[in-house]
């Protein structure tokens, strides 16, 4: 299987992108997992609500672009579904025997999602009500995959 993590915006902290680089290299006992980052537009101070819409629109067809009709896709989104460590395994573990090779998921910039995005996933996921720099949410999430493949294998970093 495949495991594709698309986010919207450069990282920049050192500490973010070597805590994502330790478990992208844990990642890869279990699976072919690739980051990908795409670039995310300048939100001009005060922007309007046309704004926004406008920069979301343009960061999702991006974001659709690199998403194929095969791939199973989970979304990141406030409004998505709650899982546990354990429950969140047993999602890829279904995924997988389901047949999909591929599964992509989502991470969105500073303004969220376009709802063109949030149509495509296959299921919207949520960590909850906190609201979460989503530079961190990449460390995070990244570290919730790996520990997912952890659980499938029964080890004890879950505990």
């Amino acid at each position: 299987m495949k495991v594709k993590l698309i986010t919207v915006g450069k990282l920049k902290e050192k500490y973010l992108k070597d805590g994502i680089a330790e478990y992208c290299k844990r990642l890869k006992r279990f699976t072919k997992f690739e980051l990908e980052e795409l670039p995310d537009e300048k939100i001009p101070n005060n922007a309007s609500q046309a704004q926004n819409t406008y920069i979301l629109e343009k960061e999702g067809q991006r974001i659709l672009n690199k998403i194929s009709n095969r791939e199973f896709v989970i979304v990141l989104a406030i409004e998505g579904k709650q899982f546990s460590s354990e429950k969140f395994s047993q999602l890829l573990s279904a995924t997988m025997l389901k047949g999909y090779s591929d599964l992509t998921f989502v991470i969105g910039g500073s303004l969220g999602l376009s709802q063109e995005v949030k149509k495509r996933a296959s299921i919207l996921m949520s960590f909850g009500l906190l609201t979460l720099p989503h530079q961190l949410m990449r460390l995070v999430f990244v570290e919730q995959i790996y520990r997912a493949f952890m659980i499938q294998e029964g080890s004890p970093y879950h505990k």
